[in-house]
């Protein structure tokens, strides 16, 4: 029988989730703002000791709605790293913000905390550290260094959720923090998303921005007598279906959190004698970090050798998947972003570069394929 293609990803499901959605859609509120979202969102309120978190409906549309509640415009620049979705910048540029794009660390491939004092200018208003991979950006140094010069952080943590820095919970540590549920996430329902709001004092207009510009969510907790525009906004609550099913998944978060744990494991060990044969590179992990077990990647030693891998895992029907392209090399990152200046770091390691499949419901059979395909590779 011939072997089956093993994908790079496959969606989460975990028994419950429909019963979960059946719920919904019998309980009548579909919509946003419904009974699950309240349930997912005082899930993370609790776990993480947030003060306030409103489901989204995309990680993107968190940042735009951090972009508004910040008060980004066209004086302001906005530091990024260089090796990171487009959404982390595009979120800021939307609001005609400069973007600063920072190189990442060689090792983490998280935003480079020592190159960020030659990007601040009287102009910077953001620094948004993405927790690349689920494993936390040095949050002590960079809080300590947004604060001196009076800048907000917001967290890009969309790969990092239940993940620690410290001891201390990845998007706990800027006034915001964003999270993606997108299919690809450890947590999915498609398409979703959530804001962490840490500075209290941010958290009614953030219900004002999330509810199209208007005081809704005062009318529904009987505050005023009706709702009306009273600021800009736009359509980011999300469906109570998508919320329906996320949290079937948030509440065996344990069993998923192991499950990908134990891929991750088995990935380093027994990958770690290749990796030095060939002169590549896996995952590295600081002691101060409890990673979000999100993705495993390979660095390969040149972007020739990447390509070849890739090659040589597709024509055994295993998906592998290079990662991010240089935001400052591209095509619109020249155009809006500053030009002083390159990423090396980031442009050397996005050629070289190789995710492999990495999801819930990978079975071990499948993950010993991938590990022995690779090990023939030399």
């Amino acid at each position: 029988m011939p072997e089956k293609n093993i994908p790079f990803n496959r969606q989460l499901s975990l028994p419950g989730n429909v019963d979960f959605v059946m719920e919904a859609v019998q309980g009548g509120e579909c919509a946003g703002g419904g009974p699950f979202a309240e349930r997912c969102q005082s899930l993370f309120e609790e776990v993480m000791g947030v003060p306030k978190v409103l489901m989204t409906t995309s990680c993107t549309h968190a940042l735009e709605m951090a972009a508004l509640l910040l008060n980004v415009g066209p004086d302001d620049e906005v530091i990024v790293p260089a090796y990171t979705f487009v959404s982390t910048a595009n979120a800021f540029a939307l609001r005609g913000a400069t973007i600063r794009f920072c190189d990442v660390r060689p090792d983490t491939l998280n935003l480079d905390a020592d190159a960020l004092e030659d990007l601040i200018t009287a102009r910077t208003k953001v620094i948004v550290p993405v927790h690349y991979g689920g494993v936390g950006c040095e949050m002590e140094a960079i809080t300590e260094i947004a604060a001196s010069h009076g800048i907000a952080v917001v967290e890009d943590n969309a790969h990092g959720l239940f993940g620690k820095y410290r001891g201390k919970w990845l998007g706990s540590f800027g006034s915001l923090a964003t999270q993606s549920f997108h299919e690809t996430k450890n947590f999915s329902c498609g398409e979703g998303g959530a804001l962490l709001i840490n500075d209290p004092s941010l958290i009614e207009r953030a219900e004002i921005i999330r509810e199209k510009g208007t005081d809704r969510s005062r009318f529904f907790r009987g505050q005023v007598d009706k709702y009306s525009w009273v600021d800009l906004g736009s359509s980011y609550v999300i469906s109570d279906i998508l919320a329906a099913f996320l949290y079937g998944q948030l509440i065996q978060r344990d069993v998923v959190i192991a499950k990908r744990k134990a891929i991750w494991d088995r990935y380093a060990e027994e990958l770690a004698d290749w990796s030095t044969s060939m002169g590549a590179r896996l995952p590295f992990v600081p002691d101060d970090c409890e990673q979000g077990y999100h993705l495993f990647y390979v660095i390969m030693p040149s972007g020739e050798r990447r390509q070849e891998l890739i090659e040589f895992l597709r024509k055994r029907k295993i998906a592998s998947v290079f990662h991010y392209l240089p935001l400052n090399k591209s095509k619109f990152g020249q155009q809006w972003g500053s030009r002083k200046g390159d990423c090396p770091v980031t442009e050397a390691l996005s050629d070289q570069l190789v995710r492999l499949p990495f999801f819930y419901n990978l079975s071990e059979s499948e993950q010993w394929r991938v590990i022995d395909a690779i090990c023939e590779f030399k």
